[in-house]
């Protein structure tokens, strides 16, 4: 590191924590304004909620910043109660994702799980995989099974040094092992109705390959090394912003890997991004356009500050302007990239 680079980053920081135009690339609201798009929110069919950022890891590429030592951040009782009274007032109300953190660290996940499961909502785990082995959660996998809970896990690679490497070590054994314990519950088998679905994002600063063609080879190493299997596999970009924006900078990549997501911007997928279907609550209550947006405190639609408690209805947050900074080229590069994976196909590129 040069001796001008300190200075740098204390600089950069503020533009990495506030979602800030970072002088690197065209601003994104401008590149987007070329293309004659507009980011509107047209339905809210999704309903992401961030419980806290309590996780028993603590990975490089962690845009929520989230550890063991974030017990402070996580949502209370009287918050999870509210957004389950505003939930069931929103009849275009399809999915409800939870996260983190480790979203199953927080009391209200499982009461949580059960009022939307019986609600006919489609429940969302993001799971890391090492919490079905902590102490204390040996039923984890069984309660998910009973409240028929779609699980999407971490498993950056096949590979356990590349694992280990982003997550730490030891994780590629627990997840295998968690894995292994999901498929005898019948997540991943056939007309189980258990669906289990993994989630690639790169070890290195470039854009994820081919979903369909990822799946394939991780169905098929996973079979043949551990006998695993899953459905889907959601290939997803890291977003610079927070501990990965960081983690670049100290390797002299932050500035090439956003002139490679700028680059590489398609129109079509910023046509098909999460955030036009999808609203994110924080573990305090605060509503934002997306989980990228939450972690960089960007407000809903980049007004004023609002809170569950603030408002009547979640309708009121369809056909609004969804506010973007240049974070948001990490879902709009290549084939995009949303908490289901890429938007569009190969095909399209």
């Amino acid at each position: 590191m040069n001796s001008n680079q300190p200075d740098r980053m204390s600089s950069l920081l503020p533009v990495i924590d506030a979602g800030l135009p970072t002088g690197v690339v065209e601003p994104f609201a401008d590149r987007v304004a070329r293309e004659e798009e507009s980011l509107v929110r047209h339905a809210l069919t999704d309903l992401q909620i961030n419980l806290g950022k309590l996780c028993n890891q603590t990975c490089t590429h962690c845009h929520v910043e989230a550890g063991p030592t974030k017990t402070r951040e996580n949502m209370d009782a009287a918050t999870a109660q509210r957004i389950v009274e505003l939930a069931a007032e929103c009849e275009t109300l399809q999915t409800v994702d939870l996260t983190g953190g480790a979203p199953e660290l927080n009391p209200n996940f499982r009461p949580l799980v059960t009022v939307f499961r019986n609600a006919g909502l489609r429940v969302i785990d993001r799971c890391n995989l090492t919490i079905l082995s902590e102490p204390g959660f040996e039923d984890l996998g069984q309660f998910l099974a009973d409240n028929q809970v779609d699980v999407v896990a971490s498993l950056p690679c096949y590979l356990e040094d590349n694992v280990d490497a982003q997550r730490g070590s030891g994780v590629f054994a627990r997840s295998i092992d968690a894995l292994k314990l999901l498929n005898r519950l019948g997540y991943g088998r056939q007309a189980s109705g258990l669906r289990l679905d993994l989630v690639f994002n790169p070890t290195g600063p470039s854009l994820p390959p081919d979903q369909t063609r990822l799946e394939a080879d991780y169905k098929r190493e996973l079979a043949a090394r551990y006998e695993i299997e899953f459905n889907h596999l959601l290939a997803i970009t890291n977003i610079p912003i927070k501990r990965y924006a960081q983690f670049l900078f100290k390797r002299g990549q932050l500035d090439s890997y956003m002139q490679l997501l700028a680059e590489n911007f398609n129109a079509l997928a910023a046509r098909h991004v999460m955030c036009r279907t999808l609203l994110s609550i924080g573990w305090d209550g605060e509503i934002f356009d997306c989980d990228f947006n939450q972690m960089l405190e960007m407000p809903v639609g980049g007004a004023q500050p609002l809170n569950i408690w603030d408002i009547e209805s979640f309708d009121a947050f369809v056909h609004q302007r969804i506010a973007v900074a240049d974070h948001c080229y990490g879902c709009t590069a290549g084939a995009g990239s949303s908490c289901g994976g890429a938007v569009v196909s190969e095909n399209d590129l």
